[in-house]
């Protein structure tokens, strides 16, 4: 429904534009406060239901690292890189070889090839720097020209710079095979930063890392299970939690 009022709104700023009309009556996707049928609090004409990012279950992970292990090494180094750096799709196809800091374990994200258009710097683990030094060893066999680091090493595309759609068709394939359909190139992404804040790392640190402009963004990605929500709360202030249910459950006068 958001996607059909797209084009009617636009047909009507159309309308305005060529003075057929003097108002557009979709607006720009908001109630206007105040008017009949509002409530006052400006919100979307169409409801936007929000549902928590799908993220694999331990099983399901390591049904999907079984069959990647036998994958060539630069789909392995490019699934470490996704998770380990929590990289876009774009992101990751469109690293280059002067964006690496081998010296420092450290990932340059050009600006140009991200979602907000912000440049950042991000760290690589050193087991990702292992499978990276026997990547661009076997890189130097299909070129040693400095540009982009993952190529294509199909007989039509010998060399040429790997493209967004063949690692999709790859993760895709290997989603498949695991038998973990779900699974797709943003799962990673999405997974490096739940384990994240399993870690303890503070919402604003995850932000920066993840390169969003807001942690408003962060939160939807952040999928921490009902178990681990009760672990926490159980870890930290568990006898004040106690205290105030037992006040309204009564069970504090009822042991008296």
């Amino acid at each position: 429904m958001q996607q059909r009022l797209v084009p009617v709104r636009l047909f009507f700023d159309f309308l305005v534009e060529e003075g057929v009309r003097e108002s557009n009556p979709v607006g720009r996707g908001r109630y206007t406060p105040g008017r009949a049928g509002g409530t006052g609090v400006a919100r979307g004409l169409v409801p936007r239901m929000v549902k928590l990012p799908w993220i694999p279950a331990e099983a399901e992970w390591l049904q999907v690292l079984d069959v990647f292990r036998a994958e060539p090494i630069r789909n392995r180094l490019m699934l470490a890189v996704a998770y380990d750096a929590a990289l876009r799709r774009e992101e990751l196809c469109s690293l280059r070889t002067d964006d690496i800091d081998p010296a420092h374990r450290m990932l340059r994200v050009r600006a140009e090839t991200t979602k907000t258009r912000q440049e950042r710097m991000v760290p690589y683990s050193a087991s990702t720097g292992v499978l990276l030094g026997e990547y661009l060893r076997h890189r130097a066999t299909l070129s040693r020209a400095r540009g982009p680091l993952f190529l294509s090493e199909s007989r039509r595309n010998a060399a040429q710079p790997l493209t967004l759609w063949t690692w999709s068709k790859v993760v895709r394939r290997i989603a498949l095979d695991a038998e973990v359909p779900r699974f797709s190139t943003h799962t990673t992404r999405h997974l490096c930063l739940t384990d994240l804040a399993r870690m303890g790392w503070e919402l604003h640190a995850i932000a920066t890392f993840a390169g969003h402009r807001s942690p408003e963004s962060t939160l939807r990605y952040i999928h921490l299970s009902g178990r681990e929500l009760s672990a926490r709360l159980n870890a930290s202030m568990s006898h004040l939690h106690a205290w105030r249910i037992e006040m309204l459950t009564g069970t504090e006068r009822n042991a008296r």
